[in-house]
């Protein structure tokens, strides 16, 4: 009857050892989760992790920044700042409806020491093998807060340092590119040493100046706009003139040249009548004029003649003397290329005429009578 309490009491004994097992391997459990809990983060992505140590003899912030994804570290030695490397956008400008609702534009001065108002806007981000130099100078990971302390005060003597170089009507009109440009070469110089870099910067909007300089500009802009379109009416109307004049010119040299032509086509025909007049004129001699008249007689005569034969008696005296006959072989022979006489295109008024001739002085006589069996 001994032994059976002491066989139970042997069993509750291993009851409670393992109870206080399980409860020791909770224990352990749940302290291995808080352990990792508290050595274990995440770095997000577009985000460089920066290990601060905060004890030992290398306290301080490590050169080499920490990569994206989960990172292992001692909570009681070292801290994890995470420092985002995205583009950050940041505006300044005096509308409340934009940006924050206190006026935070930038004014700057011209060379004359007028004074510019001016909404600016930037993107810029943060180079990740700088962000350590960058945290350790500043102490901020906030780069929104960073970019409204450090680099608007950067962007503001950036632009008072451009602006000093140019006049304000420069400014105003055709030169606000180039100023935005020279800030920015500047910007790049005294940011791009703690790793900030600009993608871009603006001046959104109109500029704002005194109203006087601001009406003083926007007259002589117009006075500027009047000028050249003055200047161009000038020159349009010049154009407009040599044009007309060229038009004139043209016209009269057509009409000269018109007059040029006809004149020399009447003098043409006026020599080519004269010429074939000429012609005419030595070619037709007495004997010819009978020849002519026999061909067309119709052989009867008149019934009452006392004299020599009408149309029988042929004047040798008259017939064409050397001169003459010379001066009509020269007219032909200057008017049978043109005439065509050569290629059989048609016989010259003096080539009938000389064959005329040819015909007539075999039967001319001087002083001739008609036959004897004339009727």
């Amino acid at each position: 009857m001994a032994k059976i309490p002491s066989m139970k009491f042997g069993r509750s004994g291993g009851a409670a050892e393992a109870a206080r097992r399980v409860v020791l391997g909770l224990v352990l459990l749940v302290a291995m989760l808080f352990v990792a809990c508290t050595t274990v983060t995440r770095i997000d992505a577009a985000h460089v992790g920066i290990r601060v140590k905060l004890a030992g003899s290398n306290r301080g912030v490590d050169d080499i920044p920490v990569v994206t994804g989960w990172v292992f570290y001692n909570p009681l030695t070292e801290q994890i700042v995470q420092f985002p490397t995205s583009v950050q956008n940041v505006v300044w400008t005096a509308s409340a409806h934009e940006g924050r609702s206190v006026d935070e534009s930038i004014t700057f001065s011209s060379s004359e020491g007028v004074n510019v108002g001016a909404d600016i806007g930037m993107s810029f981000h943060i180079e990740p093998g700088k962000a350590p130099h960058l945290y350790l100078r500043f102490r901020e990971n906030d780069l929104l807060r960073l970019a409204d302390r450090y680099v608007r005060n950067a962007v503001r003597e950036a632009f008072n340092s451009a602006a000093s170089k140019m006049p304000v009507q420069e400014i105003y009109g055709s030169g606000k590119t180039r100023l935005v440009h020279d800030v920015t070469k500047e910007l790049e110089l005294v940011l791009e040493k703690d790793g900030i870099r600009i993608d871009q910067l603006t001046i959104n909007g109109a500029l704002r100046l005194p109203e006087n300089v601001a009406a003083a500009i926007n007259q002589a802009m117009e006075a500027t706009q009047k000028a050249i379109q003055a200047e161009n009416r000038v020159r349009q109307v010049k154009a407009e003139a040599d044009q007309a004049i060229a038009t004139a010119h043209g016209a009269a040299e057509s009409a000269r040249e018109r007059a040029r032509g006809e004149a020399d086509a009447l003098l043409i025909r006026a020599r080519a009548e004269a010429k074939a007049n000429t012609i005419i004129r030595l070619s037709t001699t007495p004997a010819v004029l009978q020849y002519r008249a026999l061909e067309r007689w119709n052989g009867r005569l008149p019934a009452m003649n006392q004299g020599p034969l009408p149309m029988l008696t042929f004047d040798m005296k008259s017939a064409l003397d050397k001169d003459a006959e010379q001066k009509l072989a020269e007219l032909l022979d200057e008017t049978a290329p043109v005439s065509g006489a050569a290629t059989g295109g048609g016989a010259t008024p003096g080539a009938g005429a000389d064959e005329g001739d040819k015909g007539a002085t075999p039967a001319g006589k001087p002083g001739g009578q008609a036959p004897a069996d004339a009727p």
